[in-house]
Order: structure tokens, then sequence, then C-alpha cells
């Protein structure tokens, strides 16, 4: 990965006389000496590489040339005997590709330092807020500390100009993002072959997870979304507690994480190894209109014009399972959209003034029906990479049509048996 053209991107976009301030992030304390999974902020792994607590970066355009500086945790042999080796120097800079490294407990007064001698006139802060009701995140808080003390200086959002760099894709991240899928597939796989009626949700769950762990993903990409039955008419269900019965149906939402790069895939299987007809006809809509959407997407659509072909054919299919009588109605069964960025986030940013595709966005193409009085959900998800003249599917060797599916899973079970 080359960190250094992705900041020099961030930078071009940065007037003269503006600071950019970058934290990664600190733990958060849960209960006594119990902290939550440390997650780094993903612009600073953007644009860093590195993924480690109590780190920043400054990138200074009030001088000329423009300087770039990381600071880390200086070592501490005590500490470390009990929680880990941190990040030296020479690591850092080795990942980084930034040559100006500093200990964290000096960057106030660096900062301190930069106001007082630079011309600097507005300072960059990541205060991105996905929702008013969020808790402020550790870069919002240190962007309010700094406003406080330095009253006469504007403090402005960094968040839009990394996103506009980290929609479109180099070849490094496509191919973490192909590694990612692989062994997705893998886990799904095993999932197939060890469904059957009785089994716990948790169970299906765990078929899919422990290959991925063994295989060399370093986590899930979310939280594992196994809903059987009624279950999988509900759009994030987490539970995954429930007994898989006999004729259901199981929905799996789900992916792998390799180096910081997520799949994103939904597959819906039969329990029992078996669609019956009703199931299949609903299946085969999705299905339709997941293959019309990555054979439609390519760039200079936007992700609205996808989902208006994704309803078109849902409804028509809706219609003649005599479901709904008007197009109009399809959000009674259909009620998200069928795509989005994917990337270090797996629902990755976006910025609103470049929302038509490019060569090199990653997308979800996941279509759904939830239909409650069948007890029937199905959604399935693929992820789509945007070329210079349609799309890829990346996900294209995840089995997805009910007779592929029914024929690997007899397969497993006869291999099972010993026939």
């Amino acid at each position: 990965m080359n960190y250094q053209v992705r900041r020099e991107a961030v930078l071009d976009q940065m007037s003269k006389g503006t600071m950019a301030v970058l934290y990664s992030g600190i733990e958060v304390h849960v209960s006594a000496d119990s902290y939550a999974p440390f997650e780094a902020n993903r612009n600073f792994f953007y644009l860093t590489g590195l993924r480690r607590e109590n780190m920043a970066i400054v990138m200074d355009k009030a001088t000329e040339p423009y300087t770039v500086t990381l600071f880390i945790e200086k070592a501490d042999p005590d500490a470390e005997r009990w929680y880990g080796r941190k990040v030296t120097a020479e690591e850092a800079g080795e990942i980084s590709g930034i040559k100006d490294i500093q200990f964290i407990d000096d960057l106030d007064a660096v900062i301190d330092r930069k106001m007082v001698r630079e011309d600097i006139v507005e300072v960059l802060f990541d205060t991105y807020r996905h929702s008013q009701n969020d808790q402020p995140d550790y870069n919002s808080v240190k962007a309010k500390e700094f406003a406080e003390k330095y009253v006469g200086c504007p403090v402005r959002n960094l968040f839009p100009l990394v996103a506009a760099g980290r929609m479109w894709k180099d070849e490094d991240e496509v191919s973490m993002t192909r590694e990612a899928i692989r062994l997705t597939r893998e886990g799904l796989e095993n999932v197939m072959a060890g469904l059957q009626p009785g089994m716990k949700e948790y169970q299906a769950q765990a078929d899919f997870e422990y290959p991925i762990f063994r295989n060399g993903a370093e986590g899930t990409a979310f939280p594992t979304i196994a809903g059987s039955g009624l279950n999988g008419t509900m759009l994030h269900y987490e539970t995954n507690r429930d007994t898989c019965e006999d004729g259901t149906l199981i929905l799996l939402d789900l992916g792998a994480r390799v180096e910081g790069y997520n799949a994103d895939i939904t597959r819906t299987y039969p329990v029992n190894g078996k669609y019956s007809e009703r199931q299949k006809q609903v299946y085969d809509i999705v299905l339709a209109a997941n293959r019309r959407v990555a054979a439609e997407a390519k760039p200079g659509m936007t992700l609205k014009d996808l989902n208006e072909i994704c309803k078109e054919v849902l409804a028509e299919g809706l219609i003649g399972l005599g479901l709904i009588s008007d197009a109009k109605e399809v959000s009674k069964y259909y009620m998200h959209n069928v795509s989005h960025h994917l990337g270090i986030d797996v629902h990755d940013v976006t910025v609103a003034a470049q929302n038509k595709l490019q060569p090199g966005a990653i997308i979800t193409d996941e279509p759904g029906l939830y239909i409650d009085e069948w007890e029937i959900g199905i959604r399935i998800e693929d992820d789509l990479l945007i070329t210079d003249t349609g799309a890829e599917c990346l996900s294209e060797e995840i089995i997805r049509t009910t007779e592929k599916i029914e024929a690997f899973m007899a397969a497993k079970r006869d291999n099972k048996q010993g026939r």
C-alpha cells in the first residue's frame, strides 16, 4: 500500500496555511480492567497503515515544503510485559512511509509551537458523526479541546478530504477484498456442509467463523447474521440463538476481514437441503434482481439508479406471485437499498459530490424480499468492482442458484453417509 500517495492526495486538497491533526484513538474502558476491542480511526489507518491505539499524524501545510509527522507511544518495558509490544519507530516508519516520527507525549507541545510560530489559518480534525445521538469519538473530543485553547483559529472537518479517496480502491485494496471474499466462500461452504434441522443458529455461525479464522482472517467484517425462519425477515438480526427448523430457510449475512478490508456477502440456504416450491419462486425473483444489477452496474451510474433497476425486477416478481398489484407497493417486502460502498468500513464512506460510480469503486449488490406471512426472508448479496466498462462480480465463485446449492448440500451429506 502506498500511504504516501494517499497523504499527498489529502494535502493537495488542503489550503496553504492549513494543518491537519488525526488521532488513531484510545481504548474504551468498559469496566474494572476490561476494555472494548480497539478499532483504530479508519481514516488514520487509511493514511498510515497503522491500527494501534494512542497514535496521531500531523500534516502541516503552513510550512514550505509541507511536513508530515507521526506520533507514537514510547516503549515501556514494564507495561509491555503485561500487555505486549508497542510498535517501534522503525516499524511505524516502514509501514507508513513517514520519516519524521516522534512520541505522542510531545504532541501538545508540538502543536502549541506550530500555532505560535507558523501562519496557521485553520486546523482540520476528523469530526465525522454518524448520528447526532452518537457519543463523540476521540477525534471530536480533541477537536473541541483545540477549539477551546485556540479560540481564534477555525476548526474544519478533515473527513470529506479523506473520504473522496477512499471511494475508489487501488490494486492492493482490491487484492485484500478478494482474499476476504475467498475466505468467506470457504466459510459458507462449511456452513452448507453441516447445515441440518435441529441445529442452532449459533452453530451455523460457528461453522462459518471457524474456517475463516483457521485460514487467516483477522476477524469478521461485522457480527455474523444467521437468521432462520421468521428471523430471516429481520434485516440486522444478530441474536443467533433459535433452532433451525425443518423446512425453513436460514439467511446468512456475513464476511471475513483481511488486513482491514472486508467482504460483505449474503446467502440464503434451505435448512434441510431442499427449497420448497414457494421458497424457490421467491428466491428466483431475488436472484434475477441480483444478476440484473451485476449486469448493468457501470461507471457513471449512481447507487440510486441501481436500486431503481432492482425494484423494477422485484416488483414484477411480486406481482406475478399475487403479493402486490402495483409496483409502488414493492416497499412492503423490500425496504432497503440494493447497494453501498465497501472497503475498510463495511458501509464505506461516500461523498455526495462524487455520487456517480467510477472505476475502482467496490459496491454491494444485495436485493432481498422479506415476506412475514410466509416466514420467508431471502437476500442474495455479492460484491462488485466497477471497471472501465461495467462491473466484475468479485464473489462470482460463491454459488447462488438453488440447483447448485441443493447439489452441493446433497453431495456433502452423501459423503458423510459414505455413499
